[in-house]
């Protein structure tokens, strides 16, 4: 990787906020617009995030009426912890993670899809290791309850092991990265930019992607239930902010790349090769994606599936209410 890599994507519930950008190049307050609510947003190192960058840097918040305080978190964890403890109002986080939440006690709902995983989510491994049934009996990284966790037993699951035939390194998700590139360990769980690193290791590959589970791991705005039943205003015009941004990039690539690359931390032609591995979300896919379906990238389906497996592996102790989990009405109302 180019320079330092941000600190992970550390994508599960636990321990508590602080940690952000707080002088960062991109992030700020924008000025209050309307008599729409303030809002604090979160976001960390993940591709299908960093258009949060462009959307301020731009003043799309502003242009579309809405006062955002967009806060940075070099540790994805601590955005989660912050959302829960109220000290933010919506955040950028998946939706196993959301589910984990919602399990935990927390009150959230999504109002938008960002992207899904489509190969940034891998599970490396050393070059002796061909398979799945390969990892039998060896040294296995990843971050403990976090989502490249959920697919490493998920994928482990699909080839016939149990969690019990790997002995599984619980390291934060740069520290994995850097424990398999080191060789300390014989395979890892991580992603994006994550990857790049881990793959240093001669003989290094990927054994499975999240291109190889579609819809499984999904990134999302989530928000704070009582805080989008008081402000629906203000979340909608943040929804159609993130469409317009997504409209500015594709429209404008030569002042809008150097923002995305810039928010990444790594080279442009490493911010490039991260494109395929994530699937950003159209607002007609977004519209789509929120109704009932049968495969996982039906966001109603793919949190049952995801709920019930949590459950399963014990990384929910129960099943949650998911009831009030998924809210369509801003992409349905989007601009």
């Amino acid at each position: 990787m180019k320079h330092s890599i941000p600190a992970p994507r550390r994508r599960v519930v636990a321990l508590a906020l602080i940690s952000a950008l707080g002088a960062g190049l991109l992030t700020g307050c924008q000025k209050p617009a309307s008599d729409s609510a303030n809002v604090r947003l979160g976001y960390s190192a993940w591709p299908g995030w960093f258009p949060w960058a462009v959307t301020e840097a731009k003043g799309l918040f502003d242009e579309a009426g809405i006062a955002v305080k967009l806060q940075w978190f070099d540790g994805y964890l601590d955005s989660i912890n912050a959302l829960n403890a109220g000290q933010l109002d919506c955040n950028s986080q998946t939706l196993n993670d959301t589910i984990s939440s919602i399990a935990g006690g927390a009150d959230l709902q999504v109002v938008l899809q960002n992207d899904y995983s489509t190969g940034n989510d891998q599970i490396i491994a050393a070059k002796e290791i061909n398979s799945i049934a390969d990892l039998k009996g060896k040294k296995v990284a990843a971050e403990e309850g976090t989502v490249d966790h959920y697919l490493l037993l998920k994928v482990l699951k699909d080839g016939g092991l149990k969690a019990s035939d790997i002995t599984f390194v619980p390291l934060e998700t740069g520290a994995a990265a850097a424990a398999f590139a080191a060789g300390k360990v014989d395979g890892a769980g991580v992603y994006a930019p994550f990857t790049t690193q881990a793959l240093k290791r001669p003989g290094s590959k990927a054994l499975t992607t999240s291109r190889d589970h579609p819809g499984a791991i999904s990134d999302l705005l989530v928000c704070r239930r009582e805080f989008v039943e008081k402000n629906p205003e203000s979340i909608q015009k943040v929804v159609n902010s993130w469409f317009t941004t997504l409209k500015t990039i594709k429209d404008d690539p030569t002042s809008t790349l150097p923002i995305l690359v810039q928010r990444s931390g790594v080279s442009e032609a490493e911010f490039k090769a991260y494109d395929a591995g994530t699937t950003i979300q159209t607002l007609g896919q977004n519209q789509a994606n929120f109704k009932p379906g049968s495969t996982m990238i039906s966001l109603p389906y793919a949190a049952e599936q995801i709920s019930a497996f949590l459950t399963e592996v014990g990384l929910a102790k129960t099943k949650p209410d998911l009831s009030n989990l998924l809210n369509s009405t801003f992409v349905d109302h989007a601009k």
